[in-house]
């Protein structure tokens, strides 16, 4: 079966998780507190269905290649899939990666990068200009396919090209829009890792997502 590695961005992780039975949803009550089992970073310990733990950003990427590795050394045909933020690639270990998932030529992995132009605190282009990327990955010897990352058939269409992919790894550059359908979210750095919003911001963001205030 399919592997994936995911670090930051788990709360999404872990909402299909629980749409997929593999807790109770009640355990959101207990989001990232001491004795709960969602914590803010994946732990294969305490979460049902999370494989690898991970902290720092760009472990995921480095636990994705090396189950591709040992899935080619192994002769498996499973494949592997890993999503990066584009603020994750000012990582160091993130570019390593790249170098080695090409030198090994995994063409069992995919690399899923969410290309949004924000990171935590700020514009990309104010912290670490990643421009231009597709060159940059291309230059490293990775396959790249190009996708509005808001498009299922698209995404689902770059998935399948993938498989048909040999002698090299796969990267698919995802442009998407922080924070879309939500209109005062929308590429604003401010939400990235901010509370959820409350009272009349709450009512605003359910309605322009088309859905009812919930309540766990």
């Amino acid at each position: 079966r399919p592997e994936f590695a995911l670090g930051h961005s788990c709360l999404a992780l872990y909402a299909a998780l629980a749409q997929k039975g593999f807790f109770d949803k009640k355990e959101f009550r207990k989001l990232r507190k001491v004795n709960g089992i969602l914590q803010g970073h994946p732990d294969r310990l305490k979460t049902p269905g999370i494989e690898f733990n991970s902290g720092s950003l760009g472990q995921g990427f480095s636990f994705a290649l090396g189950c591709a590795l040992g899935g080619k050394l192994n002769k498996k045909s499973f494949r592997v899939y890993t999503l990066l933020g584009d603020g994750e690639l000012n990582e160091g270990q993130v570019w390593e990666g790249f170098m080695f998932g090409a030198f090994h030529k995994l063409d069992n992995i995919v690399v899923i990068i969410d290309n949004n132009g924000l990171q935590s605190d700020d514009l990309n282009t104010n912290v670490t200009a990643l421009e231009p990327i597709t060159e940059k990955l291309k230059a490293f010897s990775w396959h790249v396919i190009e996708i509005n990352g808001h498009d299922f058939r698209e995404i689902a269409n770059a998935l399948e090209w993938s498989k048909t992919i040999k002698g090299k790894p796969t990267v698919i550059l995802a442009h998407t829009i922080k924070g879309k359908g939500v209109s005062f979210m929308e590429n604003n750095p401010k939400w990235h890792g901010s509370l959820a919003p409350q009272g009349e911001e709450r009512i605003i963001a359910f309605k322009e997502c088309g859905l009812e205030d919930i309540k766990i």
